[in-house]
């Protein structure tokens, strides 16, 4: 996929994630949260070749322009958008899936010094409400939301909600009817 092909994906995602986006120019040259990610693409690919200093600087710079921190290290997926995005990080052994939706305040983070997969995996249509904190190596399934200020500290299978310090999942509205019962999993 050319360059100019994943810009105009990732300005569709953002016109449709943002009722209040009045067109590409004004998403092309205003949105932080697609600024970062265009700019994590970048330092992504160099971390990729093994570098580490110059990948590092960069995402420090988009941060102090964004207010967005991107570790070159993690993984993001394609038309990912992240609205109002002060104040969000992503951390060095994160994966992201595809179609993902990431609202301000969000930390995708790890929970000690430990090596290895540190962070959280996130599935494909996600919504990750203002504020959450998703910490330590868990994993959220496709098309799961995240409530605002929630502390999600272990792993949901798809379709689920998750709301509260610590987060309680419950089945998401919506499901499809072949989903498994997953009644078992659900701690209400």
């Amino acid at each position: 996929m050319s360059l100019f092909s994943r810009v105009r994906e990732d300005i569709q995602a953002a016109r449709a994630g943002d009722p209040a986006a009045r067109g590409a120019a004004e998403i092309f040259f205003v949105y932080s949260g697609l600024h970062a990610v265009w700019w994590h693409r970048v330092s992504h690919a160099l971390w990729a070749r093994g570098m580490r200093f110059l990948p590092r600087a960069l995402s420090q710079l988009t941060r102090f322009f964004t207010g967005i921190e991107i570790h070159p290290g993690a993984t993001i997926g394609r038309r990912l958008f992240i609205d109002h995005g002060m104040g969000v990080v992503i951390g060095e052994t994160a994966v992201v899936g595809d179609d993902v939706l990431i609202y301000h305040g969000v930390t995708l983070g790890g929970t000690g010094h430990d090596g290895g997969k540190r962070h959280p995996t996130i599935g494909d249509r996600v919504v990750i409400g203002a504020g959450a904190k998703l910490l330590g190596n868990i994993e959220l399934g496709h098309d799961c939301a995240v409530g605002s200020n929630a502390v999600v500290v272990h792993s949901a299978p798809p379709w689920t909600t998750l709301t509260g310090i610590p987060a309680q999942g419950r089945p998401r509205r919506g499901a499809p009817a072949e989903m498994p019962d997953a009644a078992d999993f659900y701690m209400i």
